[in-house]
């Protein structure tokens, strides 16, 4: 069956493009990051360094800051060692190979650090121009390392939980919609939220199979403030370009519907954005979603986060 499309002039592209496909592989992951592979950059490129740090997972990050850690230590005491025994001196330097190397280690990490607890201390110029560099590159790297830390901890992000699948349920009357529902992780105030469905799909032109974008309307595209869940609708009405979709038809094009959400955060008073996506096989068709607030023994709204993808299979729609 044929899916309708709307047409769109050259000046509203969505930024996505026609393009030949093979096989569906959607432009944004389920967790909002793109999913496109980029080629051709500068062996050291150093374009995407900041951005990398700062939005690594927590665990790579601490893994990559105590690796560096230990790698710097260990370079700088096999530079002591390489002077020879008498390259650092005190009350307890260790004699034999081993012992100095770990004497030289500890010697590293105070240096670097520069705590400098003097118990053992470079002798000779060479070990003291080597501890000197050392300590400079010391206050450099902590520096750049609380920088990052600081810039991980107030980078502005939404956290928003999605639904796990769209559902295609019974909406108005006598009418049906397709839609997905939403709501803030957080404790923060997010005002003046708005939403953009991108629904996609493969169409073949002239032998040719290429992935078409269409923007599709929701029955309200902004609301003023977040408070409780908020379930994004698109009616599949005359208007609709899905209003004679079956599941086939959305299995045979390969479709898919990319979620831009933007809102403005009122504790760090700047816009953020969320982003997901839902494919084909993420629709359950005849479904509701069930409700995910109630009420405590006071009459306080209490939501609940962990029933945010419920839902219950209904008549046949």
């Amino acid at each position: 069956m044929a899916i309708h499309k709307h047409k769109i002039n050259p000046e509203d592209d969505l930024g996505f493009g026609p393009q030949p496909v093979i096989k569906n592989q959607p432009l944004i992951n389920k967790d909002g990051t793109p999913n496109v592979r980029r080629i051709g950059l500068p062996f050291f490129n150093t374009a995407n360094n900041y951005h990398t740090l700062i939005t690594m997972s927590w665990a790579k990050f601490w893994l990559m800051v105590i690796s560096a850690y230990l790698a710097i230590n260990i370079i700088f005491a096999l530079i002591y060692t390489s002077f020879g025994t008498g390259s650092l001196d005190g009350g307890t330097v260790g004699s034999t190979p081993f012992h100095h190397f770990m004497d030289a280690f500890f010697f590293s990490a105070q240096t670097i650090s520069t705590v400098g607890y003097g118990h053992i201390y470079p002798k000779g110029m060479m070990s003291n121009s080597v501890a000197a560099l050392e300590s400079m590159m010391g206050l450099l790297s902590f520096a750049l390392a609380t920088g990052l830390l600081y810039g991980r901890f107030s980078r502005p992000s939404a956290q928003i939980v999605y639904s796990k699948h769209m559902l295609v349920a019974p909406y108005l009357e006598n009418s049906k919609g397709i839609m997905f529902r939403l709501a803030n992780l957080r404790r923060n105030m997010l005002i003046d939220l708005e939403i953009e469905i991108i629904f996609s799909f493969n169409e073949t032109v002239d032998g040719k199979t290429m992935r078409r974008f269409y923007p599709l309307d929701v029955g309200r595209r902004k609301v003023s403030i977040l408070t409780m869940n908020w379930t994004i609708v698109h009616p599949l009405d005359e208007n609709s370009p899905l209003r004679d979709m079956t599941k086939e038809d959305l299995e045979t094009s390969e479709a898919g519907f990319a979620i831009l959400l933007r809102a403005f955060d009122d504790t760090f008073s700047q816009t953020v954005h969320s982003r997901t996506a839902y494919q084909y096989n993420e629709i359950v068709w005849g479904a509701k979603f069930k409700p995910v607030f109630a009420r405590d023994d006071d009459g306080r709204i209490v939501l609940d986060l962990s029933k945010i993808s419920d839902h219950e299979l209904v008549a046949s729609i």
